[in-house]
């Protein structure tokens, strides 16, 4: 796939057009939808009628009977997926291209774009230390387009010492959230560094809730995980708090490197521990590099 010029977002204002021609170039591509199916759970079975479908025979009642019997379901609903985008002021660094809540907007407007087509039902929400904007959850046309719309205001709204709160806000949509669905999190996950049992308790409520959640991990590896900044004198700011703090890059790096990435390491092992699909989304790379991948997976363990 071609490289797709992430300025041209803002500068144009086309995320819906981005959207179109990336799931259009690879994620339809795929045999079958990596989603479809999702929130159906097995009642009973009962008599294959002519004509039907032969998707659902149950093929081992049929050796032991040799009468035909399909499964029936409770629910044959489509899937219902909830969105939550990070919005705090440390998801617009980079600065210059505002890299990591650019990539968390177009990869949400190509998952809704996607979800729509297969008439699956999709909402958003964005927030910080707060729920700042939360969609209703729909599969039609018009309420796609009305997401993508207001995914592009966000990169126009940008403001300064917005702090996140991960787990008050995912415990909050907990509570909310009252059918089984997919919850997708873009977030850099940077809130309780020290301490990450408030968010994983959170994201637990959702998993108790029989919620499936996947998090993309969202960071600019470069200078975020690899600390490859030049041998000189810095002043970094913290985007959130306002602080400032002047240091060598080279004097701290060892130490950095080496906390940062037991951060990520502790990160994606305990979402394995609660069965909670880990994407380091690193925005150096293309989005289709990033997407894909987990969508084929996906596929493969239907």
């Amino acid at each position: 796939m071609q490289n797709l010029d992430f300025t041209k977002i803002k500068e144009f204002a086309n995320i819906e057009l981005l959207a179109k021609q990336m799931v259009e170039g690879f994620i339809t591509g795929l045999h079958q939808s990596p989603y479809h199916g999702f929130s159906v759970e097995f009642a009973e079975h009962k008599l294959y009628n002519a004509g039907e479908s032969t998707r659902h025979i149950d093929w081992k009642v049929y050796a032991k009977t040799e009468r035909l019997y399909t499964k029936r379901y409770e629910e044959e609903t489509n899937l219902r997926c909830q969105i939550l985008i990070d919005n705090s002021s440390s998801m617009y660094y980079p600065a210059e291209d505002l890299g990591k809540i650019r990539f968390s907007i177009l990869a949400s407007a190509c998952l809704a774009f996607m979800l729509q087509k297969q008439r699956d039902a999709v909402g958003i929400t964005a927030f910080s230390e707060e729920i700042e904007w939360q969609s209703s959850t729909k599969s039609t046309s018009s309420h796609t387009h009305y997401l993508l719309l207001q995914l592009q205001k966000m990169l126009a709204n940008q403001s300064s010492n917005k702090k996140s709160s991960v787990a008050k806000v995912i415990h909050q949509l907990a509570d909310q959230i009252n059918k089984r669905s997919l919850v997708v999190i873009f977030s850099d996950m940077l809130e309780n560094v020290a301490n990450q049992d408030e968010v994983f308790a959170a994201l637990n409520h959702l998993k108790h809730n029989h919620h499936e959640v996947l998090l993309f991990h969202v960071l600019d590896k470069k200078t975020e995980s690899d600390f490859e900044f030049a041998d000189r004198p810095y002043e970094f700011i913290d985007l959130e708090s306002g602080e400032k703090v002047k240091v060598q890059a080279s004097q701290i790096k060892a130490y950095y490197k080496e906390n940062r990435q037991k951060l990520e390491q502790d990160l994606k092992l305990r979402c394995g521990q609660f069965k909670i699909d880990y994407i380091q989304a690193d925005i150096g790379q293309n989005i289709d590099q990033i997407l894909l991948p987990y969508l084929i997976k996906r596929q493969k363990m239907r």
